[in-house]
């Protein structure tokens, strides 16, 4: 059996691996109880020095020179995470080590917490709470919702999350819109959506959901002129990062249009400053990066790994590797 060994934050572990994940682990691989993480990982240098394969998820090491030396025989990084944003070094890459992401497995929370959001928002559920609350006498009178029958839902982005989103829609009557660098007819076919631009998305959804990912070409992307274009009583939706919505433009335009809800996961910085107008502006819904694999659902990650695991060992192509050439267009 080929040696692993555990590094993430010890808490994390408990929710990903616990239980049965772990002993399906044990079965595959030689690998100690010992959780290694970046404040202790120095001090077990024999687990590392024979490990080929890093069961990891957050908290996982940063696998740079100083790493790479204490770890000879590393080849394969099993990340029970989303994002493998700041992991892997130029050094790492060039020695060949491989990294897989749960990314998927994380996507399909992310996807569900999104789809409710556009249920809810559809019905304008947050706003019939708000006037509830008030008492307001509109309450009881005429109410102008739509519901997702006949509706306009925008995707910006089809990466895992958003093609997850897509294909949770498909369950409804909504006509899908996407935009995506990546487009093609048979894309279009298989995730039953029309491709259109960024700003048609704007202009002609009831719904506009943010799923980029964040980078230096997206960073504050979703600024004040394509939010003008929003229809009147539409809602975003941001469950990607909020570095790609410029978040001063947001607050403004929110200010301007109270008529239009923004339901956010994601802040930049996060959490907000503690002065920031979307802790108290009454058409924002600010959830505390929630959208995320959570509590019950971390054990999904751990068994993705398992399969993972499974494929390497077996020496066929793994689902959800990352390679260099992708690992910066990824959130």
């Amino acid at each position: 059996m080929k040696n692993a060994v555990y590094f993430c934050n010890p808490n994390v572990w408990n929710d990903v691996y616990r239980g049965s994940v772990s002993e399906e682990v044990g079965r595959r691989v030689e690998i100690p109880a010992t959780v290694l993480t970046r404040e202790n990982w120095r001090q077990h240098p024999g687990l590392l020095r024979e490990a080929e394969i890093i069961v990891s998820s957050w908290g996982g090491p940063i696998v740079d020179e100083e790493f790479l030396a204490a770890a000879p025989e590393f080849k394969l990084y099993l990340y029970g995470g989303g994002s493998i944003k700041g992991l892997m070094s130029d050094a790492a890459w060039e020695r060949n080590v491989r990294i897989t992401s749960a990314a998927e497995a994380n996507a399909v929370s992310t996807a569900e917490f999104t789809l409710s959001q556009i249920i809810f928002s559809l019905k304008r559920g947050w706003e019939y709470i708000r006037l509830a609350k008030e008492n307001s006498p509109v309450l009881w009178r005429n109410k102008p919702v739509s519901g997702m029958y006949g509706s306009n839902v925008g995707i910006v982005a089809l990466g895992q999350v958003g093609r997850k989103v897509c294909e949770l829609l498909n369950s409804f009557d909504a006509e899908v819109l996407a935009c995506s660098i990546d487009v093609s007819p048979e894309m279009e076919k298989e995730l039953n959506v029309t491709f259109v631009s960024m700003e048609e998305i704007f202009k002609t959804c009831d719904v506009v959901s943010i799923h980029l990912p964040s980078n230096g070409e997206t960073r504050g992307m979703i600024g004040k002129e394509l939010l003008s274009l929003m229809k009147p009583k539409s809602t975003l939706i941001n469950t990607s990062r909020g570095a790609v919505v410029n978040q001063p433009e947001l607050i403004d335009f929110l200010e301007e249009r109270p008529d239009v809800y923004a339901c956010i996961d994601v802040t930049d910085p996060e959490p907000p400053d503690p002065d920031c107008p979307l802790l108290t502006l009454p058409n924002v819904i600010l959830t505390p990066h929630l959208a995320g694999t959570m509590g019950r659902e971390c054990p999904r990650l751990g068994r993705y790994m398992v399969h993972e695991l499974d494929r390497y060992l077996a020496g066929r192509p793994l689902k959800g590797e990352v390679v260099r050439e992708r690992a910066d267009t990824l959130a």
